[in-house]
This record gives C-alpha cells, sequence and structure tokens, in this order.
C-alpha cells in the first residue's frame, strides 16, 4: 500500500506502528471552549478475521474520537479513526477493523492507559493524574481497578524472616501487612488483623513453606504470638526493640509527673521536673556535660546531666527507676541478654506503671531477649506504614480496600507488566 509522505510524519510523531492506519490530515478545533489537536485516519481491514480472505465487501466506517497522550496538557489530542466496515464474500461474516492502538468500544488509546499506570506509580491524586492526561477521574480508576488481579498471591513460599504489623486504612479501620524482614517487600496486606483471618491465610500455605520461617518479629500484641506458635512450627518470636524501649520510657515519664505533682508548683523541684521533660528520656551519655547553661524556670545556671541528676534525686523511686531505663537502653543496645534478663527480674522500688512493664517483659522474656540479641526489627513496617499514610493522605483517604491495596502495590514496585495488551482490555 503506498502511503502519502504526510502519513510517515504523522506516526513517527505519535509513535503508531499500526501498518493498517493511514492518516490524511490535521487540524485544529476547538472543543468544549478548548482547543484541540485534531488527526483523522482510517483504518484499513485487510483480510477477513475469521477465514483470512481477501474478498471484503466495504459497507462505510464507524467514526470514533480516540484521546490520545501529550506532552502538553494544555493542547488534547484526538485521532479521529475511521473504522472500515466489511463483509467477507468467502464466509459471508461481517467485522470491523480492529487495531492495537485501542480497544474494541473504547474511545481512550491504549497508549493513554499506559501513561496512566506510569502515573499511578507515583504518589500522585487521581485528580491530577486525569487533568494530566485529559481523560476522566473515572478512568483512572478503571485503568486502577484492572491491576488488581494481577497481584496473585503464591501459597508454596514463605520468607524466613517475617515483620507483622497493622496500619489504620479504609474507615479507620486497622489492616494486617506483613513484611520480608530481610529484603523489607510486602508478603501480604490483609483486610482485617482479626486472629481468624490470619490463621485462615497462614494456614493456606504448604507445611514446608512454614516450617521454612525462622524469626517474626512483632511488637507486644499477645495474640499474634499465638498465631506464630500455631503456624510456625520453627520458628522464633522477636520483641521489637522499640516497642520495649518505648513501653519503658512512657512508663517513666508517668512516674515523673507523679513525683512532680507532689510538689508545690512554684518550687525549683517542680520546675525541675516540668520544663526539662525531654531531658529525662535521652541517654544519659548524650547530655551536655560542660557546658551549663542559665535557665529562668528554675533560675540557675545547670548542664543537662546536672538537671536531670538533680531531678531525680528528689526521689528514691524515681532515681531507681532512671537508673533502671538506663541500663535496660543500654543492655539492649549492646545486645547483652545476661544484664537485661537482670534488669528484668530485678526487685528495686521502682514505679507502679513500670513495674507492670517489666512483669510484660517477663512474661515475654525469650521473645524480648530475641528482640535484643537478633539484629531483627521492626522498623520496615513502620517504615512502610508511614508510606502508606502518605498515599492515604495524597488521595484524602480511601473508601475501597481493594483500590487502596492496589495502590500500594503499584507505588511499590512490584508490578511486573508481562502482559500488556491484556493489561489495558478495560472499559
Amino acid at each position: 500500500m503506498l502511503q502519502s509522505p504526510l502519513n510517515h510524519c504523522i506516526k513517527f510523531e505519535l509513535d503508531v506502528k499500526d501498518e493498517n492506519i493511514v492518516f490524511k490530515d490535521y487540524f485544529y478545533k476547538s472543543i468544549k471552549l478548548q482547543k484541540h489537536k485534531i488527526y483523522e485516519a482510517e483504518l484499513i481491514q485487510p483480510a477477513c478475521p475469521f477465514c483470512g480472505s481477501l474478498a471484503l465487501l466495504h459497507n462505510g466506517h464507524l467514526i470514533t474520537n480516540i484521546h490520545y497522550p501529550t506532552a502538553n496538557a494544555s493542547l488534547p489530542v484526538i485521532i479521529r479513526l475511521a473504522k472500515q466496515r466489511v463483509k467477507c464474500r468467502d464466509c459471508d461474516h461481517w467485522s470491523m477493523a480492529q487495531s492495537e492502538l485501542v480497544n474494541k468500544y473504547c474511545s481512550i488509546s491504549n497508549a493513554s492507559k499506559l501513561k496512566v499506570l506510569s502515573a499511578l506509580t507515583e504518589d500522585r491524586s487521581m485528580t491530577s493524574i486525569a487533568r494530566e492526561n485529559n481523560v476522566s477521574i473515572n478512568t483512572v480508576q478503571r485503568v486502577l481497578g484492572n491491576c488488581s488481579h494481577r497481584f496473585i498471591d503464591s501459597y508454596e513460599y514463605l520468607p524466613a524472616h517475617l515483620a507483622f504489623d497493622e496500619f489504620k486504612g479504609v474507615d479507620r479501620q486497622l489492616h494486617f501487612i506483613c513484611l520480608d524482614g530481610d529484603n523489607h517487600q510486602v508478603v501480604q496486606i490483609l483486610r482485617t488483623r482479626c486472629k481468624k483471618t490470619l490463621l485462615k491465610y497462614f494456614g493456606r500455605f504448604s507445611p514446608q513453606a512454614r516450617a521454612n520461617v525462622e524469626t517474626v518479629t512483632m511488637d507486644l500484641n499477645f495474640y499474634y504470638q499465638d498465631i506464630v506458635r500455631a503456624c510456625f512450627p520453627n520458628a522464633q518470636i522477636v520483641i521489637d526493640r522499640f516497642h520495649m524501649i518505648q513501653m519503658l520510657t512512657r512508663s517513666f515519664n508517668s512516674l515523673r509527673v507523679q513525683v512532680m505533682k507532689t510538689f508545690d508548683k512554684r518550687s525549683r523541684q517542680y520546675q525541675l521536673l516540668k520544663s526539662p521533660w525531654k531531658l529525662y528520656l535521652k541517654k544519659f551519655d548524650e547530655l551536655e556535660k560542660a557546658h551549663p547553661r542559665y535557665n529562668w524556670h528554675y533560675k540557675d545556671c545547670l548542664t543537662q546531666a546536672q538537671v536531670v541528676t538533680e531531678g531525680i534525686n528528689t526521689s528514691t523511686t524515681l532515681e531507681n527507676s532512671y537508673n533502671l531505663m538506663q541500663s535496660f537502653i543500654q543492655a539492649v543496645e549492646t545486645g547483652n541478654t545476661h544484664e537485661l534478663k537482670s534488669l528484668i527480674t530485678s526487685k528495686d522500688s521502682i514505679g507502679t506503671l513500670m513495674h507492670k512493664t517489666l512483669l510484660t517483659f517477663k512474661y515475654n522474656l525469650t521473645a524480648v531477649l530475641n528482640g535484643a540479641a537478633l539484629p531483627y526489627s521492626n522498623g520496615c513496617p513502620e517504615g512502610f506504614n508511614r508510606k502508606i499514610k502518605q498515599i492515604e493522605r495524597t488521595a484524602f483517604g480511601y473508601s475501597n480496600f481493594i483500590n487502596l491495596l492496589t495502590r500500594i502495590r503499584l507505588e511499590e514496585d512490584l508490578y511486573k507488566e508481562k502482559e500488556p495488551n491484556s493489561l489495558l482490555m478495560v472499559a
């Protein structure tokens, strides 16, 4: 078929590779008070799709306005494609010319859908994606929904090191998330964190896959440990170090407030315990010890270490609790399990809430010691939860869990485009 130079130039500009499309003209037109660039083209049916015969009877065209991507969003591009309608003289079948440029019964080009899909892997709202590609928000949602079935779960393999956590998602509900502790890739995100749901999910894996799990890192959620014992026979439970230290510092901070309230608000002891409260939660080795500074609250010139030392000396219980907290943090950082065990079983006079915290550690002693001895932590799910919060914040929240899950997977860059044509089969 002899094609004009204009046809070749337009195909090169639009990156259209279909040989059956012949461009004939282009012009500008105002549609709904916006300037559009219109390309006129014809889609030729070379042979019968049923029998392959070349004896075709032409019977007009179907004109379709196809939205095509453009670098300039203020100047939308439309391909006015005339699809040939033909009848085969040999098998008497009617057919219409089709192209990879656009799906059947669709007016959004596959190139536009691929561009929308690429934008969905970034932290952007659907409104901005639709505006940039000159399509409706519903089109963006359909492209997103078409990706949901691509993430198929495999129940034949589980990583050796898992990390459990939860995050707030649709309707402020808590969803369960499980990550690989080594490469920090998402293993699964479930709609609920109920014990029955988790047991059902992990029960689908083969016994060999569940036996492959060596450690499971988590916070002090009690039924997570029941799930590990029921599903993973060879796994060690690891309590996250951050959550242990957080519980201990919160209990100490509560005791500090209780001791502070026993003094008069105008007293020096009250001011020492109130205004520099952040210093009590820092490691003592990180406090300033050489350069004193004046503070108008207690009207004295003291270093940070002097402030803390004088503050905890106001109460024996507060001093014992502070020393225990500092020793606990140091033991966790150095992985000294013997020191950690002796601190948990300490008989010193400490605050009631801190005593309850130590009892919790004592009840989960093996898991707590594993948290100090092993290098695994819940840092990866906590960081990933921060990313999920940003996704939800950009979209002003999600009302559909499947859409949220698909968007998380797309932004995680785990999507592998194996079948690009079937990907774009959306209405």
